[in-house]
């Protein structure tokens, strides 16, 4: 929600790799007050099952600045060559089972790490509107835009 003084901020992601929603990608919100200003920490969220992340800090009055942190290693590190999460794997083998991976499960395309571990968008807002900027992302690129 804004006002005439604070702008607000969301974002969602998709992974063009699979051409889906991103879940549960950890994102960190920071804001400034002028291109000299020292950036504050506001808080983060995660993406939901849709890609979305709803509920991102307000921002404080006389943001001129935001930067969103997106720590993509961590997404792109669940899943394995063979698509089966890493996660599940781990689980399964101390249970002393084979895990399996849903034939729509994610695969690495990145042979290990992702070429971007992170990624930081950092852009200007105007008092009293609004600012939705997604993160199109795979393994080895990621193109953002404003969005509606």
């Amino acid at each position: 929600m804004s006002t005439d003084t604070t702008a607000s901020v969301s974002t969602h992601i998709l992974d063009t790799s699979i051409g889906r929603p991103a879940e549960g990608v950890a994102i960190s919100l920071a804001a400034r007050s002028g291109s000299g200003a020292q950036w504050v920490a506001l808080g983060g969220s995660r993406t939901d099952a849709d890609g979305r992340c709803k509920d991102l800090p307000a921002l404080p009055e006389g943001t001129t600045h935001v930067r969103l942190g997106f720590e993509t290693e961590a997404y792109f590190l669940k899943f394995t060559e063979s698509g089966a999460l890493t996660e599940s794997a781990v689980s399964a083998a101390s249970a002393g089972q084979q895990a399996e991976a849903p034939q729509d499960a994610p695969r690495s395309r990145c042979g290990g790490a992702p070429f971007f571990p992170e990624v930081a968008i950092t852009f200007t807002v105007t008092p009293g509107e609004h600012f939705h900027v997604p993160l199109l992302l795979n393994p080895f690129g990621y193109s953002v835009y404003r969005g509606s």
